[in-house]
């Protein structure tokens, strides 16, 4: 694991030009920039807003001063308020496979127990296969059918994690 040179930290409101450039060049890597997918939401252009409120965080990974990932929670939008969804969690090609995304997504899985709550649901989809290998290593069930009204149509993997259970 190479993640000794990479910081992990809050979104800051001049990370918002890097976040939106770094999901608006991963997302189409993936196959995921038609319609119904997170490339698309408003919050894109300013995520550091989006996430300022309760129970809202977003983490951005850094590299020598260039936000190479990052992955956040919020509630689940149109679901049970003690879910939450962990959004756009996305790396660049050079942050991955060095552990940077368990470590991200251990921050966020803490922080979502920290804020309250019991459930956190993902959506994905097919292409990101090595982001579903480390959802199921950590825990996450696959479900049936999608969680809420997130508006996200094209997302065809679904997952939840019990915050509640001991060693999640």
């Amino acid at each position: 694991m190479r993640t000794e040179n990479l910081l992990l930290r809050p979104i800051q409101p001049q990370d918002n030009p890097a976040v939106a450039a770094l999901i608006r060049t991963v997302m189409p890597e993936f196959g995921a920039d038609g319609p119904g997918f997170a490339i698309h939401d408003a919050e894109v252009d300013t995520m550091s807003a989006a996430y300022a409120p309760p129970r809202h965080a977003y983490f951005v990974v850094e590299r020598e001063g260039r936000v190479v990932g990052g992955g956040g929670i919020a509630p689940l939008q149109g679901g049970d308020p003690s879910v939450c969804e962990l959004r756009k969690m996305y790396f660049l090609p050079e942050a991955r496979g060095q552990g940077a995304g368990e470590r991200l997504l251990r921050q966020c899985l803490a922080f979502a127990r920290e804020a309250g709550f019991q459930r956190c649901y993902l959506e994905t989809f097919a292409s990101m296969k090595q982001a579903q290998k480390l959802y199921q290593r950590l825990g996450f069930e696959p479900l049936c059918a999608p969680m809420g009204h997130t508006g996200h149509f094209s997302c065809d993997h679904w997952y939840a994690l019990d915050l509640t259970k001991p060693g999640t």
